[in-house]
């Protein structure tokens, strides 16, 4: 590859974010599902529609505030003891098998791997941490400290900043393709972690690459 810097999207593209239904369904017996779908897709609406609005409000709280609208959907009276556990749930997610031994590979061939996230450093370096990653990472760079969402043209160019590199320099890797859109029309290259055979969006803003798992960054 002829980038110097990759960053990596955290949650769905390093960290499964459906981890939590093994807890949600300790919880509520089969409805861990929907529910951990329906809370995935409100945080991601409630950060774009907060961004819209010009009302920054952090990562960890829209999390919160789409666990107890998924609770609601599902005609769950979410309690405060269940919230905990299940808001806890969110910051040990699982790594996605293979992650740990990529960034080992291309950290060793002398890429600048970064993490890129919506996410707050204190939701993020927790987990980091929990797996063992600090390492592997020049930086964990977070939206929160600009207060501007991705997909903003502001949010990618404080990454590139930051990470003191030319555009052109970047590969950046999401599993979401409005993530994915954003950076390309930024400017970066991108490779979307297709994982579910989604189909993709965005057709004027198609990443340089599809891929299935982040093994075939190495093969």
């Amino acid at each position: 590859m002829k980038f110097k810097t990759i960053l990596f999207d955290a949650y769905g593209t390093l960290f499964d974010v459906h981890t939590v239904i093994e807890t949600c369904d300790k919880l509520y017996p089969e409805r861990g599902e929907s529910i951990s779908h329906l809370w995935r897709l409100k945080q991601i609406e409630y950060a774009m529609q907060y961004q819209l609005m010009g009302r920054y409000v952090d990562f960890y709280t829209l999390t919160n505030q789409s666990l107890k609208y998924a609770a609601e959907a599902n005609d769950i009276d979410l309690t405060e003891h269940e919230e905990k556990m299940l808001m806890s749930a969110y910051m040990k997610l699982n790594v996605y098998d293979e992650v740990k031994e990529v960034l080992a590979y291309l950290k060793e061939k002398g890429y600048r791997l970064a993490i890129f996230t919506n996410g707050p450093k204190h939701m993020i370096d927790p987990l980091v941490s929990y797996h063992n990653m600090n390492h592997l990472f020049e930086d964990v760079i977070s939206v929160d400290e600009i207060k501007q969402y991705k997909p903003t043209m502001a949010s990618y160019h404080y990454a590139k900043n930051k990470m003191n590199a030319k555009r052109e320099e970047v590969l950046f890797l999401s599993s979401n393709t409005w993530d994915i859109a954003g950076a390309k029309n930024y400017g970066f290259a991108t490779a979307w972690v297709n994982r579910k055979g989604n189909v993709a969006e965005h057709k004027e803003l198609q990443p340089n690459v599809i891929i299935k798992s982040l093994n075939q960054l190495i093969k």
